[in-house]
């Protein structure tokens, strides 16, 4: 009898959870996220918080193009998950390889909105979960838009708009290719590097962003944000 009981418990409680954080998606689809776990953490470590809010339409069209460049270039086709890139870097670390995630804008997304930074067995299927939910219920356009603006460009800077001012002096609408280029080139170690001051490493990198944004734009393959 104890044993049907915790079953049931264990079952009452996966299905609440499951119902908050369906909930929680669909409330993000129409309101800003206020924050992240990241900006929290990073905030007790004495970060401050640098973040404004813009709507897509308010961010240059050369920025989308630059991260579904360098970042995820299938964005506007696949359903959240890339499962090529996933499963070569899935063979890639097998191998010992340098270390690869595989994700998508879709689910860089999901982990930045609602989860820490980790890479835990647990964390990456919860990350699935709300890759999942989340390209179900909101559009290609909204998801992007989420992305652009909670993502860390730097130490305490958050978001398209703050990093265009902290690192440009201008508003993420006045953005030129080179400037998205140079933001989408940091965005696997923002701490590390600064769009405004880069190394010859992102100096390249952010050229041969700057190709395959010409390869994005001439194929549609940003069609969906805009």
């Amino acid at each position: 009898m104890n044993g049907q009981w915790l079953i049931r418990f264990i079952l009452a409680l996966g299905l609440g959870l499951a119902a908050v954080s369906i909930g929680w998606i669909v409330l993000y689809r129409v309101v800003p996220p206020p924050g992240t776990p990241l900006m929290l953490i990073r905030a007790i470590g004495g970060s401050g918080i640098d973040k404004d809010w813009q709507g897509l339409g308010a961010i240059s069209d050369t920025l989308p193009q630059a991260v579904i460049a360098s970042e995820d270039s299938l964005f506007c086709s696949h359903a959240g998950f890339d499962w090529e890139s996933m499963r070569q870097a899935w063979q890639g670390n097998m191998a010992g390889a340098r270390l690869r995630g595989g994700s998508t804008i879709s689910m860089q997304t999901a982990k930045n909105a609602w989860l820490w930074q980790d890479r835990t067995y647990v964390r990456k299927g919860m990350e699935a979960w709300f890759t999942l939910w989340m390209e179900l219920i909101w559009p290609k356009n909204r998801i992007m838009e989420v992305y652009l603006n909670i993502i860390e460009w730097g130490d305490g800077i958050y978001g398209a708009e703050a990093a265009a001012r902290a690192f440009f002096g201008k508003s993420a609408a006045n953005l030129t290719r080179r400037e998205a280029a140079l933001m989408a080139a940091v965005l696997p170690n923002p701490l590390r590097w600064s769009p405004d001051k880069p190394t010859r490493y992102i100096s390249g990198r952010a050229g041969v962003i700057q190709q395959r944004m010409s390869i994005v734009e001439r194929d549609g393959l940003d069609q969906c944000v805009k």
